[in-house]
């Protein structure tokens, strides 16, 4: 792992040197004075991605964090998308030798499309999927209405308001029972308790609660204090644990795959009635095969974002069986959901934020 972040962390860095050589071609007209300026200011941008890390557990100005951490993760999207338009404009001038607008056009170009992708981030979507289960009536309606959230990554990212935002968004969709599939916490529980975030989530409302599974990013902010913070809340934590809904569903919650003690599904599902629906929360969407051998008739996923932005997109499509949306295998229908918030920077791009308002009808 510390070899991938170092090279990672070159790769960075490489691709910072190439936009700041390129900007300085495109500017050499300038007065030597401007150039300083603009020089200093590109590279404190470009090391701010650092210093957010370095600082995500000081309890700092929660605004001025805020701007810092946007303005830091986004700037690796800039760099990735200037990076490939450059490429291509610099191929460009190897056919064309008068073409000399290209770091211009991209930095347009590149503005153009992070804008885009800020505004998409800004408005999640409800994506409203209807399942039917052949099991017993659930409830005096045979029906249950399921707002499933992810990967909202409390913290510097998103942090009170925006949180506010999303409750009010699923609280409008009147549901049965909000399952969390998780990463509700982002890196550090640190300004999630700052910004008692704990208020806000106590505000969520749905006749049968609020059920939630742990993510690797709990793990990452310290799972102690998460489970601390998340005791303060309606919020209940499901850890390899089985309960059964008032209307006789039984959820099943499943740890995180990179906690070695996670117990395997089959024993943990050994008291299910299978004449009752079972659904099965897990971050991951991994073990697939093995949710769908246990007889489970909803698995619901997390984690992969479905890339966030383009290309990753693609390259999580290559790295997980189902990286996202809907399909059924044998009597198990599968969700992977592409997250309500984000991790990093603010960004959908080939993307959508969404929340999955799931309403499932038994026959």
């Amino acid at each position: 792992m510390g070899v991938f972040f170092s090279m990672m962390l070159l790769a960075y860095l490489a691709g910072n040197i190439y936009i700041f050589v390129r900007g300085l071609q495109a500017v050499h007209h300038f007065p030597l004075g401007i150039k300083w300026v603009l020089s200093v200011c590109f590279w404190v941008v470009a090391l701010s991605f650092m210093l957010v890390f370095i600082l995500r557990n000081a309890r700092i100005n929660v605004s001025m964090s805020h701007v810092l951490f946007e303005i830091g993760t986004g700037w690796l999207v800039f760099v990735l998308y200037m990076v490939l338009l450059l490429g291509c404009t610099d191929l460009i001038r190897i056919f064309y030798k008068s073409f000399h607008s290209g770091f211009v056009l991209s930095l347009l170009v590149t503005l153009c499309v992070l804008a885009y992708g800020y505004f998409r981030y800004q408005h999640p979507v409800a994506k409203v999927i209807h399942l039917v289960i052949n099991k017993q009536a659930i409830g005096p309606e045979s029906s249950l209405k399921i707002v499933a959230v992810s990967d909202v990554h409390l913290g510097l990212g998103t942090v009170k308001s925006k949180l506010a935002k999303y409750v009010d968004m699923i609280n409008a969709q009147e549901p049965d029972v909000v399952l969390i599939c998780g990463d509700l916490i982002d890196n550090s529980i640190v300004p999630v308790i700052n910004q008692q975030m704990q208020a806000e989530l106590s505000m969520l409302k749905a006749r049968y609660g609020v059920y939630m599974v742990l993510g690797n990013h709990e793990y990452i902010s310290g799972i102690g204090e998460c489970m601390q913070f998340l005791e303060q809340t309606p919020v209940c934590v499901l850890r390899d644990t089985v309960v059964t809904l008032p209307n006789g569903v039984q959820l099943v919650g499943r740890d995180d795959r990179s906690v070695r003690s996670r117990k395997d599904l089959t024993p943990l599902m050994r008291d299910i009635d299978h004449t009752q629906p079972v659904i099965v929360l897990d971050h991951q969407p991994v073990e697939i095969n093995e949710t769908v051998q246990t007889g489970a008739d909803l698995l619901l996923c997390g984690h992969t974002h479905n890339g966030q932005v383009w290309p990753l997109n693609l390259l999580v499509k290559r790295m997980f069986e189902i990286s996202y949306g809907y399909e059924q295998r044998a009597q198990t229908h599968i969700y992977v959901t592409s997250g309500l918030s984000l991790w990093g920077p603010p960004f959908r791009i080939g993307t959508q934020s969404e929340m999955a308002v799931i309403q499932v009808e038994c026959r």
